[in-house]
């Protein structure tokens, strides 16, 4: 996990200009607003579709690949860092209300007292379909053609095609 100080005042102003832009978004998800946000991105394919309720905290490292649809009410906890990027691939399907959580705090408290952030990469391949109200978080990789059901916690990496549930997500067949 790579540190990063969320409260120094460049980062301040650029999640908060972030913040505007899915605001704007959310309160009228027209394609001037979509595309907006889709700038604010490393890189966002041809195609991709992007429902209300978005959110992330910076967006300059997460990078969308073609025809992927993110459906309402996604939240992305994304870094500043290149060492912590998200990646969608193509043709993914993002259920409603999923949380991808690249950002955390310390475990021990006394580290936590210095209010410091941790990131991780995360990584969705191609063609994956990740279930309403599933979490992926900091570190996980979930392979191509995978599916994540409904409400799965992923906290570990999921192997290609392979279908996940349950929290702690595990296994359930290969597809």
């Amino acid at each position: 996990m790579q540190p990063f100080n969320s409260l120094n005042k460049e980062l301040l102003v650029l999640r908060k200009q972030t913040g505007e832009i899915c605001r704007l978004f959310n309160k009228s998800p027209s394609k001037g607003n979509l595309k907006r946000i889709k700038e604010r991105f490393a890189q966002c394919g041809e195609g991709v579709i992007i429902e209300s309720g978005f959110h992330c905290d910076y967006g300059n490292q997460i990078t969308i690949g073609d025809r992927t649809f993110i459906n309402i009410n996604c939240t992305v906890l994304d870094a500043p860092i290149s060492e912590a990027s998200i990646t969608i691939g193509n043709d993914c399907l993002i259920g409603p209300n999923v949380q991808l959580l690249a950002v955390s705090h310390a475990v021990n408290p006394t580290q936590r007292l210095n209010k410091e952030n941790f990131a991780s990469p995360i990584t969705i391949g191609n063609n994956v379909w990740i279930g309403a109200g599933a979490i992926i978080l900091a570190g996980v990789t979930v392979g191509d053609n995978a599916v994540v059901g409904a409400g799965s916690v992923v906290t570990k990496n999921v192997e290609k095609n392979s279908a996940v549930a349950g929290n702690p997500a595990r296994e359930i067949r290969t597809l």
